[in-house]
């Protein structure tokens, strides 16, 4: 193994910021996003943070400080979130010869051939890209693994005299020993709650004394995982970039409703919505389901009313990524664990037996290929219809209609800014 020098590009405070760039009154007010329902506080602004608001705290435990402090709270608005996302990505990849989406506003460069490159440079110019482009802010973490480019950008954020790039690289020795001393073992990437709390019981409090542990040690009492960790913190990498995210297995759509569902009807709106979002990121991936499970279930914390939580799987005459035959397959599954006189809360689906469509076996009972071909025409015009002009402009008819009440309930989102004509922001003089 060796020292493989990447970079970890992270936005900041990435949906309240996505909401600032289209909003300029929202400029030094505390912003912060709700989660599905708009139950609870998923992102805070710098400014938020600094008020004390605590992730996942339920908006109704806040409502006096939102009124005394003039809080600005949004739904989450994903379709946005998701575009400003996909535009970071793609100026990231002018920078790098090689790159790994980690997350929604993460990533990683491979920086291995420009070795002669300015790093420091390099990640103000990596901000200031962005920043022009996007109106995002983003910090950048240098080191020779991706934990230590982790590290970094820790540093790169929290610490204002690195001016929002940190290369550990570059860093001497003594000053990278004080820092790493200074730093909770906690904040290590991967270290999670349960591990850090054994970790501590060990002595081993700091990223520093976990740098320095034995590795033999670590492995005995926790994993290879771990250990792997301790040898990365000393800038061995042993982790690859992945520049092709591996197909999922399992692909699952589920969703809270708005309010308390009763009815078929309703249930089977949800469920065809949901198969057919699961359905579009099964094509995404060029995939094929052979079976599917389909669950509904009542409100667990209200142990007043009676409870029922039933699922069952559906298997498919053959593989298939065609939205209409999911449907099909997940309504006849609904139907089977659907029993009236409950206050439904939740429905979901699953699709499972995921395999490469390249892979897929010709089955008996499959359609003739004609036909096939026919569906995948279909399937792709679809896909192509709704990546142009939004999500749900062109959808199947039992996914009934954007206002119905089983829905979930986002009263604060802001406009689609940039992915729907209609809500594109007016400028005025």
């Amino acid at each position: 193994m060796e020292s493989k020098p990447v970079a970890l590009v992270d936005v900041n405070n990435f949906y309240a910021s996505c909401e600032r760039v289209f909003n300029p009154s929202l400029a030094g007010r505390p912003v912060v996003v709700l989660s599905n329902n708009d139950g609870c506080v998923v992102a805070r602004s710098a400014e938020a943070k600094a008020l004390g608001i605590p992730m996942g705290i339920p908006l109704f435990k806040i409502e006096k400080e939102v009124r005394q402090h003039r809080i600005a709270v949004f739904s989450s608005n994903y379709e946005l979130y998701a575009d400003m996302s996909n535009r970071v990505m793609t100026i990231l990849t002018e920078f790098a010869p090689g790159i790994e989406i980690y997350s929604i506003d993460e990533c990683f460069l491979d920086l291995r051939g420009l070795e002669h490159i300015n790093r420091i440079a390099y990640g103000q110019e990596i901000r200031s890209r962005i920043r022009t482009w996007t109106g995002l802010t983003v910090c950048v973490g240098i080191g020779p693994s991706k934990t230590l480019a982790k590290f970094a950008n820790h540093c790169a954020k929290k610490r204002p005299e690195f001016g929002g790039v940190c290369d550990v690289l570059t860093m001497a020795t003594d000053t990278l020993d004080r820092i790493q001393g200074e730093i909770d073992v906690g904040e290590v990437w991967g270290i999670g709650p349960r591990i850090s709390k054994r970790l501590r019981e060990m002595g081993i409090t700091t990223v520093k004394a976990l740098r320095d542990a034995d590795p033999n040690r670590i492995r005995k009492e926790f994993s290879v995982v771990a250990e792997r960790t301790v040898l990365e913190l000393r800038g061995t990498s042993c982790l690859d970039l992945e520049q092709v995210a591996p197909a999922k297995q399992q692909i699952m759509s589920s969703r809270s409703f708005g309010q308390p569902v009763h009815t078929l009807e309703e249930l089977e709106q949800a469920v065809v919505t949901y198969t057919s979002r699961a359905a579009e990121k099964l094509r995404q991936q060029r995939s094929s389901a052979g079976a599917l499970g389909v669950f509904i279930q009542t409100n667990p914390f209200k142990l007043n009313d009676p409870q029922y939580h039933p699922s069952t799987t559906v298997g498919l005459p053959y593989s298939s990524d065609d939205s209409r035959a999911l449907v099909q397959a997940a309504l006849h599954g609904l139907r089977r664990i659907f029993e009236p006189g409950f206050a439904y809360k939740k429905a979901g689906i699953v699709l499972t037996e995921i395999e490469a469509r390249s892979d897929a076996p010709q089955d008996l009972f499959a359609p003739p290929a004609e036909n096939q071909q026919r569906s995948r025409a279909l399937m792709d015009v679809l896909d192509e219809i709704n990546l142009r002009h939004g999500r749900g402009s062109i959808r199947l008819a039992g996914e009934g209609r954007p206002g119905d009440g089983w829905r979930m309930k986002r009263e604060r989102k802001s406009p689609c800014y940039t992915t729907r004509w209609d809500e594109i922001p007016c400028a005025r003089s």
